[in-house]
């Protein structure tokens, strides 16, 4: 088919205003410098997919080339933010330039009052904003489908950030009994104390979060899917829908999915959080968070960040950039070892039980195959044995650390009962699904038979 003549028009542009669709939804993504046509703009709008927003980049002016509708996840990490979307202006350095001033100028009053009034794009302060960090939040936007994305200087800072800034005092967030253990304290202390209500209900009886919104004015519900360590997933599109009927936001931790395998606001969610530590950056070498969502609630998020003054660095943002780059060949590697693993693990006589949600046994299977693309690369399963020959299972691994954390290039294994809750009592244990005999194992990207011999030979130490 021969192509239509505005895009044959367009493909005769210039190299730098050339268009690539990006997956943004924002109006303010709509400003096209003035100098382009109106004329052949509109007519390239009109034969662009529906939903696709373009800008173009002329002169100085700091504009966004949109990504290819049919772009996959392994060209957005790698183009998405820089060559594809607002790149650096003034560069044409492939890697992006590491921005390290902490402030900005301005030529004379009039641009900034430009800045001020948005008719410019630029920045001001280190703690406001960078133009590297702002490359890896275009990229991470275009991996989310999201509007708007702000990078923050650890996991945790980011939920602290989304918390205060959507839930306001009086308001109630519902959350699982088995969410991140931190963000679960803050909760449930700090937020308590800011007159903020909080109900805790099990992921295994979803059906409780009807009640509690029939009979509570929900602001937001909070959850981690998959969780950590037990994996269990949440239902994303049906909890959407019970929530946005009674008005209430949805907010969901990735950070144990990746961008890779599941991408939450497609779902329905209006807010997906990740550690950035883990798949993102890959490398166990940074530490960051994530929230990305409308640019309606992330700017509500910049405020409360601006003034908690969580910034990331730009040479850690570089570093998490670098990282994203080769997320799609990590995640699709771990995916891989990790389901092998699981199955090899179901039917070894020396393991009880494996929690893994793309095994066909796993009860969340059935969830986790609606909405994921892949499974992670953790898998968790409980030995047969005790809290000291499970010890003895870990200690004789050759090829994992035993460390926190997961979704870097290489393995790591802990004993939850040890790592996590040493000292703990039976009962507290208990109730967060912490058995002594669990072991946690986050899959590298090593060699799938290096990483089975060494787990056989473990498993025959007991």
């Amino acid at each position: 088919m021969a192509p239509s003549t505005s895009l044959a028009r367009i493909s005769s542009l210039p190299r730098q205003q050339r268009c690539l669709l990006q997956p943004l939804n924002s109006p303010k993504h709509k400003r096209v410098a003035a100098s382009f046509p109106a004329e052949l703009l509109q007519e390239f709008i009109d034969a662009a997919q529906p939903g696709e927003h373009l800008k173009f980049q002329q002169g100085d002016a700091f504009t966004t080339r949109p990504v290819p509708g049919h772009a996959s996840d392994e060209t957005l990490v790698v183009h998405a933010g820089e060559k594809i979307g607002n790149g650096m202006a003034g560069t044409d350095s492939i890697a992006t330039p590491v921005v390290s001033g902490t402030t900005h100028w301005f030529k004379n009053s009039d641009d900034l009052i430009a800045f001020k009034e948005g008719r410019r794009q630029s920045f001001e302060y280190g703690r406001y904003g960078n133009p590297t960090v702002k490359v890896l939040e275009d990229k991470i936007s275009a991996m989310e489908r999201a509007e708007a994305t702000l990078v923050t200087s650890s996991g945790m800072n980011a939920i602290v950030a989304t918390l205060l800034a959507l839930v306001p005092p009086g308001g109630h967030v519902v959350t699982t009994t088995d969410c991140y253990s931190e963000a679960r304290a803050f909760i449930r202390d700090r937020l308590g104390k800011m007159g903020i209500k909080s109900t805790f209900i099990d992921l295994e009886d979803i059906e409780s979060l009807e009640d509690v919104l029939d009979q509570n004015d929900v602001t937001l519900f909070y959850a981690d899917s998959p969780t950590n360590p037990l994996l269990k997933c949440v239902d994303i599109r049906l909890v959407a829908d019970l929530c946005h009927r009674k008005g209430a936001l949805v907010c969901i931790d990735s950070t144990l999915a990746s961008p890779i395998n599941q991408k939450p606001l497609t779902l329905g969610a209006d807010i997906v959080l990740h550690s950035a530590t883990k798949y993102m950056a890959g490398h166990h070498d940074v530490i960051a968070g994530c929230v990305s969502g409308s640019e309606t609630l992330i700017s509500k998020v910049r405020a409360w960040h601006h003034d908690l003054g969580g910034a990331i660095s730009p040479n850690a943002a570089y570093m998490i950039i670098r990282g994203l780059k080769t997320m799609a060949l990590r995640v699709e590697a771990q995916n891989r070892t990790s389901l092998l693993m699981a199955r090899m693990l179901e039917r070894h006589p020396m393991i009880e039980r494996v929690h893994y949600p793309g095994l066909e046994s796993s009860p969340w299977h059935h969830v986790a195959k609606s909405q994921m693309t892949g499974y992670g690369g953790v898998v968790s399963f409980e030995v047969k044995s005790d809290l000291h020959g499970t010890m003895r299972f870990i200690d004789a691994l050759e090829v994992p650390f035993i460390a926190t954390s997961l979704g870097g290039c290489e393995s790591l294994v802990q004993q939850p009962a040890v790592m996590s809750f040493w000292g703990q009592s039976d009962e507290e244990k208990a109730k967060n699904g912490i058995k002594d005999n669990l072991v946690r194992f986050s899959f590298g990207i090593e060699k799938f038979e290096d990483l089975r011999d060494d787990i056989l030979q473990a498993l025959e130490k007991i």
